[in-house]
């Protein structure tokens, strides 16, 4: 009976070490993460994107291209607004965000994405987990999942995220990310994660995506039809400020509504319908800032006192000397899904 206890615990402790050397720790994972990251000379995978931070929920899907060198095409369409849909472009010339539809186009000379957490973006989900030193880690049954910190620098409001990968495949599958009580703001589902080093320089050129994206695309006003007037919206954020003067000017491309709030800190809110720029015009508006994610999924060009992004065929100005970059994106944010009565 004796010699049977033994070897029953002899047995049991064998089983556990097996199961122990089978199971991958967090510093394997990473190593792993990291080595498949260096070893792909580019990747291409589709995403959905859910975002709850506005009153009403928006849903983006997402295609992204990366080329090794650091060249990036990030392509966002709305559900609701096709017409609203950009390009985030990242080539050896700088970074481009295209409205295609309204043949416009900003360039920034920036960081991007190194300067800021992209939870579509592969390469930024690792550096997210490799920057917390209090990053959690556990394994499901089919992946891997890191608890980490973000560093969105406009939005400290969204401070953790989860992150998922394929146990098998070490490829992403979900991010979650969340504000300060634990909910879920953001939500991105990946697929058709694939290794791809078929890219070209041209791929991630601006006028030839302008070009393709445009081709299909019927314009927001035609030439010689006169623009709807957008609904006018109010922020809801306006950080101790009332609307203090409200004005409308004639211009030829309808009404453009300008809002003058004053109190703790003065700012005021431009908004007109967005028109199509000629082909022929064609520029890229260089901006001495950065583009910014909004809640509505939109990116805006954020320089120093000025906020300007399109949302559903409608161009806003948000301009402020007191407000910081901060509570420019909140002011902004607010704006996406509130109407005055």
């Amino acid at each position: 009976m004796r010699r049977f206890t033994i070897l029953f615990f002899v047995a049991m402790a064998l089983t556990l070490v097996l199961s122990a050397c089978g199971e991958q720790s967090k510093e394997d994972v990473v190593k792993k993460l990291e080595e498949q990251e260096s070893e792909m000379k580019g990747y291409k995978t589709d995403a959905s994107m859910t975002m709850k931070t506005g009153k009403e929920e928006q849903k983006y899907h997402i295609q992204i291209s990366h080329k090794k060198k650091d060249f990036y095409k990030v392509e966002l369409e709305n559900d609701r607004d096709e017409k609203g849909s950009q390009i985030i472009l990242k080539n050896d010339s700088g970074v481009f965000v295209l409205t295609p539809a309204l043949n416009k186009s900003f360039k920034f000379q920036s960081d991007w994405p190194e300067n800021t957490s992209q939870p579509y973006l592969f390469n930024s989900l690792i550096k997210d987990i490799k920057a917390d030193s209090e990053t959690e880690f556990n394994a499901t049954d089919n992946h891997y999942v890191f608890k980490t910190k973000t560093n969105y620098q406009n939005n400290q409001s969204l401070p953790y995220q989860e992150i998922y990968f394929d146990k098998k495949s070490y490829t992403p599958v979900m991010v979650k990310v969340f504000d300060q009580d634990m909910t879920a703001m953001v939500e991105v589902q990946f697929s058709n994660f694939s290794s791809d080093d078929t890219f070209k320089e041209e791929d991630f050129d601006v006028d030839q995506n302008m070009a393709m994206s445009s081709s299909d695309d019927v314009p927001v006003n035609a030439p010689d039809e006169q623009p709807a007037d957008p609904e006018v919206l109010y922020p809801e954020e306006t950080l101790g400020a009332s609307l203090w003067d409200k004005q409308e000017v004639e211009t030829d491309n309808g009404t453009r509504v300008i809002m003058t709030y004053k109190g703790e800190k003065d700012f005021t809110i431009i908004q007109e319908a967005a028109t199509t720029q000629p082909a022929s015009a064609r520029q890229s508006i260089e901006v001495n800032g950065e583009l910014v994610q909004l809640s509505s999924g939109l990116v805006g060009a954020l320089s120093e006192q000025k906020l300007e992004w399109s949302n559903d065929s409608t161009t806003y100005h948000l301009a402020s000397s007191e407000l910081t970059q901060d509570e420019m994106v909140a002011v902004a944010n607010s704006i996406n899904s509130y109407s005055e009565k």
